[in-house]
């Protein structure tokens, strides 16, 4: 996903004065981000938006106004993601990867895949957690398999994952079996998938 993407995919959104008149003031005033931020919900919808798959228009929104900050991207997204409710933190951190922050968002993932927010998981599993070290990536896949987050959500999953992501999924199918249980059926696939490539 682009800026110019979201852009474009929020053009009919209810109000698009307000959001082009906020994201005028957060590029001239970067510390009125904090109350344009939270407002993003009520003025431009929080509906599924056609042209940007997997995007609400709340996220969209929120997303341009970090891009629009002039200087101090990851400081100004670690305030709105410590400070935002659920749909605020989610908005961070998918947009992380349109950010110039280097490594600096990884907190962000790695607080959000401790919390029991599904939607959280599957946001901080994004394209942004290529900054992630491969055994904390492994541990956040395999708390999707735990959480019934769909694998679909981890970006690049089949070029990272490996034989040791192989080894704890399977680990987890045999202590799950023992119980009378499966694995999700994405999880069984990427398993298989995993077992021929390291064979």
């Amino acid at each position: 996903m682009t800026p110019d993407r979201l852009r474009a995919a929020l053009e009919g959104v209810p109000d698009p004065d307000w959001l082009a008149a906020a994201l005028r003031r957060v590029a001239a005033e970067p510390t009125t981000i904090a109350q344009f931020f939270p407002a993003a919900g009520r003025r431009c919808g929080r509906g599924e938006l056609a042209d940007a798959p997997g995007w609400t228009a709340d996220e969209a929104a929120r997303a341009l106004l970090l891009v629009a900050l002039p200087a101090d991207h990851a400081g100004h997204a670690e305030a709105l993601y410590r400070d935002g409710d659920a749909a605020e933190k989610r908005a961070v951190l998918k947009a992380l990867p349109l950010l110039p922050v280097g490594a600096a968002g990884v907190p962000l993932l790695h607080d959000a895949i401790r919390t029991n927010d599904t939607r959280l998981v599957a946001a901080a599993l994004g394209p942004y957690a290529r900054h992630l070290d491969p055994a904390s990536w492994r541990q956040a896949v395999l708390k999707c398999v735990f959480a019934g987050v769909p694998l679909a959500a981890v970006a690049d999953l089949d070029g990272r994952a490996d034989g040791e992501l192989a080894a704890m999924l399977a680990a987890l199918a045999a202590e799950r079996h023992a119980a009378g249980r499966e694995l999700p059926a994405d999880a069984t696939d990427l398993l298989d998938r995993l077992t021929i490539r390291e064979a």
